[in-house]
């Protein structure tokens, strides 16, 4: 879609959407690359300490079709299937086989308790879940709460049934069910951080929506040469639609590793010894990355990151250690990859999270719903239909009522987040709506504050919000993590106070320091700011 040597205006104005009526993800990301190079490599299943495997096209496909005879027979269109796996082959294997089928895929953590796990369960009405014996021992517990799961397959022991069983004897070719563009295919639950998680149902066009975004993250991908990986769980959009899928359509290897915890150390080992060209790696990767003395210089063609807004100074760290800009997107789980900086097509510009990705309408939206003005701040919205849009939540269509706007006869999916656009056509990210502080008459972005309090050598984590002020409104509290537990104290405190003074406006300095151990992150590493009030 993307061309090198256009500009991104260019782009847009003769971008034009080719979504088919009929379109089935399985047979996009499997069946079209396999028939097209069945030798060449698929995945290289690269675990933690054991055997490297490179698995190709023909060994994907022959998994996923044999998975898909297995499971015909339990369950079909419109039903749910859990995949509680980490970054393995039959992972994807597992999502291929469920679109085949024509059922919705559920994407579970592998990290989540019993509880995250039954309110997903549960709430979807899952049938089946495709697991390892380590998931297959947790959910043992909770089957007495979950009167609609039927079958757990496990990869070992453990399940009603095992991988090995439901695939044997099972060859050929499985033909895909024709499904349409807009059939449900992939109910993932929002992290919650505003509430309790809801399961945004994605058609299966929402594949087809991600591509522009994928490809202008990873200054126009794919090429010669690329490789992907990323450190996020495909049980997360991130992981599963921004990097899985994409890189499985567009026959780029695709790199598979289940770190036990991450480290800067094993993520630059990974980089080099399995020569990664391409990487998503969010902002808490990136920091933690940075934190490690003298790190390797890397030869890399694209760097992407998306879920916090990145400073200048770990953007200048990128282009020191990557050798590349690392290109900022921006979307959330219900209308995903509408925004992204692309180094290879415009100069990346600190607090800008990019253009709107050409296919995507996006605006700022000032109070009375019309596009507010250059660099007035408002609501971000994307103007419905797109292909990349969620169908709506699941089994709850008051929340998604309350998703969209209609201005003018225009229907608009609101963010909820907040931001402004400049006259460069760049979009900026202020904040969550509910993050957003309102102090002294100001309205203030905790990003920044947390990126330069990052910058201070002895923080390794900052998460800012605001409490209630009598005189204020509201007055700016920073949640740090040191990197030294024995440095925390009032001095630190006073000193990162002055560093903010001397970097920042003055009312954006913090008027109080709290030092805490570790900071409360969602699965997909984002801060979670509402747990950090409710300590307040």
């Amino acid at each position: 879609m993307l061309k090198p040597g256009a500009t991104i205006e260019e782009m847009r104005a003769a971008f034009r959407w080719e979504v088919p009526d009929r379109f089935n993800i399985g047979r996009a990301i499997c069946d079209v690359p396999a028939a097209r190079d069945p030798e060449a490599v698929a995945i290289i299943d690269a675990p933690e300490g054991g055997p490297v495997r490179r698995w190709t096209r023909a060994e994907l496909k022959s998994l996923a079709d044999g998975m898909a005879y297995g499971m015909a027979g339990m369950a079909g269109p419109g039903d749910r299937i859990g995949v509680l796996l980490a970054q393995r082959p039959e992972t994807a294997a597992a999502h291929i086989a469920i679109q085949k089928l024509g059922a919705i895929a559920l994407p579970l953590f592998k990290l989540f308790g019993p509880d995250a796990l039954r309110h997903r369960l549960k709430d979807s009405g899952a049938r089946l879940v495709i697991t390892d014996a380590e998931g297959a021992g947790l959910l043992a517990g909770l089957r007495a709460d979950l009167p609609a799961l039927e079958r757990v397959i496990a990869i070992g022991s453990g399940g009603d049934l095992t991988l090995d069983a439901l695939v044997a004897g099972r060859g050929g070719h499985f033909e895909p069910e024709d499904t349409a563009a807009a059939d449900p295919a992939i109910l993932i639950y929002t992290s919650g951080t505003t509430g309790p998680p809801k399961g945004a149902l994605l058609p299966q066009s929402t594949l087809i929506g991600h591509l522009p975004g994928v490809e202008m993250s990873h200054d126009v991908l794919p090429q010669p040469g690329d490789c992907l990986w990323t450190p996020a769980d495909w049980a997360w959009i991130g992981g599963l639609i921004d990097v899985m899928m994409p890189a499985l359509y567009h026959g780029v290897p695709l790199v598979a590793c289940r770190f036990g915890k991450f480290s800067a150390e094993a993520a630059f080992d990974l980089i080099r010894t399995h020569g990664v060209k391409n990487a998503f790696l969010p902002p808490t990767a990136l920091k933690i990355m940075a934190q490690m003395p003298d790190p390797p210089s890397l030869g890399m063609r694209s760097v992407a990151s998306g879920g916090e807004s990145l400073g200048a100074g770990l953007l200048e760290w990128g282009r020191r250690v990557f050798g590349v800009t690392i290109n900022e997107f921006y979307g959330q789980t219900e209308c995903n990859m509408i925004v992204s900086s692309c180094g290879a097509l415009a100069p990346a510009v600190p607090g800008a999270m990019g253009f709107a990705v050409p296919g995507h309408e996006v605006a700022v939206l000032g109070a009375d719903g019309h596009p507010a003005a250059e660099g007035e701040e408002g609501e971000i919205a994307v103007k419905a239909p797109d292909p990349v849009m969620f169908l709506g939540y699941w089994n709850r269509p008051d929340a998604t009522a309350e998703k969209f706007r209609t201005v003018d006869g225009a229907r608009w999916l609101m963010t909820g987040d907040r931001g402004w656009q400049g006259a460069d056509g760049r979009l900026r990210f202020v904040g969550r709506g509910d993050d957003v502080i309102s102090s002294g008459g100001y309205r203030i972005g905790p990003g920044e504050i947390e990126d330069c309090l990052l910058a201070h050598p002895d923080v390794a984590m900052a998460g800012v919000v605001g409490r209630p002020d009598d005189t204020r409104g509201e007055a700016i509290v920073a949640f740090v993590v040191p990197c030294d537990p024995e440095r925390a104290g009032r001095e630190l405190a006073e000193a990162l106070k002055a560093h903010v003074a001397a970097r920042l406006a003055r009312h954006e300095v913090p008027r109080e320091v709290r030092f805490v151990e570790a900071m409360p992150l969602t699965t997909t590493g984002k801060i979670i700011r509402a747990e950090l009030r409710r300590q307040l």
